[in-house]
């Protein structure tokens, strides 16, 4: 009886690893967090300066980036069970009682309501100089070619250093030009990076837990 292939044969994750994601083909990737500018709500001079501003990041950089933003429902099991603690606390009956309600509310409120939150995501890669050119995939992934097998397991410690170097040195580039913007960017750690890419491939699932990130970035 054939056993059914796990879910890693179908990731193109190798390793996650100072905070860094280290794909199959050896390719490397960091993965920043950016908050997030309404330009409906500034001024048409503001609005002009920052997409120029936006316009001279882009132009200096000599490598691709990919721009994600991310949209789950939102998570407010942490936030009800605040309101339940404070409601068993509360002596006042009638506060009490407005707390119960407040509670009631909210929780229908998201039930009947698609209340979404949005990531906005920044992927800065960086692949060795022997990795053959291949197709983007999301996070520019690249596609494995079927003859390709060239795993980050054959790089030595002293070389995947180097890389690692490489790759945060774009990384740094990216993030002083984010900022010159007036955005707050954020690389993700081996922790954050684990959590986001346990929702991404569980899209059925409500976010388990807020990033904690996010609350740097906001």
């Amino acid at each position: 009886m054939k056993s059914s292939p796990s879910t890693q044969q179908f990731i193109d994750i190798e390793n996650i690893e100072e905070d860094v994601v280290i794909l199959k083909n050896s390719g490397l990737r960091q993965i920043i967090m950016v908050s997030g500018v309404n330009l409906d709500l500034v001024s048409d001079e503001e609005r002009n300066s920052t997409l120029h501003l936006y316009q001279n990041f882009l132009n200096s950089l000599d490598f691709p980036v990919q721009f994600l933003v991310h949209s789950r429902k939102f998570n407010i099991e942490n936030y009800l069970k605040n309101i339940n603690e404070l409601e068993k606390n509360e002596k006042n009956e009638l506060l009490k009682n407005q707390i119960f309600e407040y509670g009631q509310f909210i929780k229908s409120f998201v039930e009947q309501n698609d209340i979404m939150s949005k990531m906005f995501l920044v992927i800065v890669p960086f692949n060795p100089v022997s990795l053959t050119p291949v197709k983007f995939n999301l996070f520019g992934f690249f596609k494995k070619n079927k003859e390709e097998d060239s795993s980050s397991k054959n790089i030595s410690d002293q070389e995947k250093q180097i890389n690692f170097r490489q790759l945060r040195g774009r990384t740094d580039q990216v993030i002083d030009g984010l900022q010159s913007i007036g955005l707050r960017a954020v690389t993700l750690n081996n922790e954050e990076l684990i959590e986001l890419f346990y929702n991404f491939y569980n899209p059925e699932n409500i976010e388990k837990e807020k990033l904690a990130v996010l609350e740097k970035t906001e």
